[in-house]
């Protein structure tokens, strides 16, 4: 895996993303988020992740080694966080009780983690390294919201999906340029877990779930448009 890493960075990285989809779909689609099997899953993904992470040192690289001190900086991680509360903005209702819902919770966390990692470290990262900023975000907010077609497989709604679709893409942006302009991960993997985590609690309301898509259409392009015209910080306090 390391040979894969030094020679083929961007090929480690797409391995790893087709090995996630290929895997957890299925899980998802017979098993559900509640499933002790889609736990042990993503514990496996993202056990594999820090293993590799850790023993080759790379979690300065991928943005790990802390959350910034001076907050004063990074006001602008406030509007992903508002954001990322969508799926409460319609009231609670749980989506699983008991056993199932914890289980779900603690692998909603995992996912934020997981899917970070593969699309904003590993990916992002590795064409970063290729001196194509502008491909690289492209790509990796792109390839995240279309890793989201596997649904289909899942036995979800092919309207669902597609528009499952394009809301990820809008995260994806949101996600990779806070990821390269703060040069830390650790906000987006919250604001990721945050995401999918709320929407075990939150009500289904259509109308409110179209808005909340909206919303975070417009957000992506203002917000990834302000971003683009900051200046890179370098995080020297983490």
């Amino acid at each position: 895996m390391r040979k894969l890493y030094e020679k083929k960075e961007v090929l480690f990285a797409v391995l790893w993303i087709v090995a996630y989809c290929v895997v957890m779909a299925p899980i998802k689609g017979q098993f559900g988020y509640g499933s002790i099997w889609w736990l042990l899953a993503m514990i496996v993904f993202a056990a594999g992740i820090t293993a590799f992470v850790r023993s080759n040192h790379l979690e300065e690289k991928y943005g790990l080694t802390g959350f910034p001190k001076d907050m004063k900086k990074y006001l602008f991680f406030i509007p992903m966080f508002v954001l990322a509360t969508g799926n409460l903005w319609d009231g609670f209702s749980l989506s699983y009780k008991g056993a199932e819902l914890i289980i779900a919770t603690i692998s909603m966390i995992l996912v934020g983690f997981v899917e970070e990692m593969i699309f904003r470290g590993f990916l992002f990262k590795a064409m970063l390294g290729n001196g194509k900023t502008v491909p690289a975000i492209i790509v990796s907010a792109v390839t995240f919201g279309i890793g989201h077609i596997v649904n289909l497989f899942a036995g979800q709604a092919s309207f669902e999906t597609v528009m499952q679709i394009i809301f990820a893409i809008s995260w994806g942006f949101i996600l990779t340029m806070v990821f390269y302009k703060s040069g830390s991960l650790i906000p987006c993997i919250i604001a990721h877990a945050m995401i999918d985590v709320f929407s075990l609690y939150g009500a289904d309301n259509e109308l409110a779930d179209w808005i909340y898509i909206g919303a975070t259409i417009v957000v992506a392009i203002i917000y990834c448009t302000w971003l683009g015209k900051m200046r890179n910080e370098k995080l020297e306090d983490i």
